[in-house]
């Protein structure tokens, strides 16, 4: 029942070439950006990733994604102001890209979790991202149906956990976290801090320990927008 492991480097492995891999995070919010650096030391390669966006900067998901680890991204946002690797790698033809409307992205994998293999949203109806997808009418109304999505492992980051696996988020950190977690085979969680046994209420507990395999406690996490900014600063990109 101990889900605790000594380090990121322990908490990664095992994690195979080919695997689907969830990602939490909402901009930096939630980021578990030491499991991901783990990952890039552990070198497992042609990873699909499934993440709110693409990463920033040249830290965290950037990184994973720049030392070539990655062949494929379902996300909502590739690309935002300061995002320089993923878009470079996707012009040149080097990483593949399913962009997901956000809400049909977190649905997708709560659906995975829950065991729903489909369902219908009319987020795409009339857009690129309907094509050769079925569509129907209810009530009046197309519904482009989306398959739900599940993956090998899930990286998510929480602000407490206990031995049992029991978590709890800090606000906006929270994002996808809960549903990547129940949507996972092997669910990996960098907490900032392991708590004893009793000391989260169990009316509190967002994700339940069944649903998690391994916890590693990172008390002084990197925050990943200074990261980020530095990044900003040292490669001239612009904000």
């Amino acid at each position: 029942m101990n889900k605790i492991v000594n380090s990121a480097k322990e908490a990664v492995a095992g994690i195979f070439d080919g695997a689907t891999v969830m990602i939490s995070g909402f901009g930096e919010a939630g980021s578990p950006v030491e499991l991901i650096h783990a990952l890039v030391d552990q070198g497992a390669k042609d990873l699909t990733v499934v993440s709110n966006n693409a990463g920033s900067g040249h830290v965290g998901l950037a990184a994973l994604i720049e030392n070539r680890q990655v062949k494929k991204i379902l996300c909502s946002f590739p690309r935002t102001a300061i995002s320089v690797v993923f878009p470079e790698l996707y012009r040149a033809g080097e990483i593949e890209l399913e962009l997901v409307p956000q809400g049909t992205l977190a649905e997708r994998i709560r659906a995975g979790g829950a065991g729903v293999p489909a369902f219908y949203t009319p987020a795409t109806v009339n857009t690129p991202l309907a094509e050769g997808k079925e569509i129907r009418e209810f009530n009046g109304r197309q519904y482009v149906m989306e398959e739900a999505i599940q993956a090998d492992f899930a990286l998510v980051k929480c602000a407490a956990a206990d031995k049992y696996g029991n978590l709890i988020y800090n606000k906006t950190a929270r994002n996808f976290g809960p549903v990547m977690c129940i949507a996972a085979k092997t669910t990996i969680v960098q907490a900032k801090q392991v708590v004893e046994l009793g000391t989260i209420d169990p009316e509190h507990v967002v994700t339940p320990g069944i649903f998690v395999h391994r916890v590693v406690e990172i008390s002084n996490p990197a925050d990943e927008s200074k990261l980020v900014a530095e990044n900003v600063k040292y490669h001239g990109i612009r904000q």
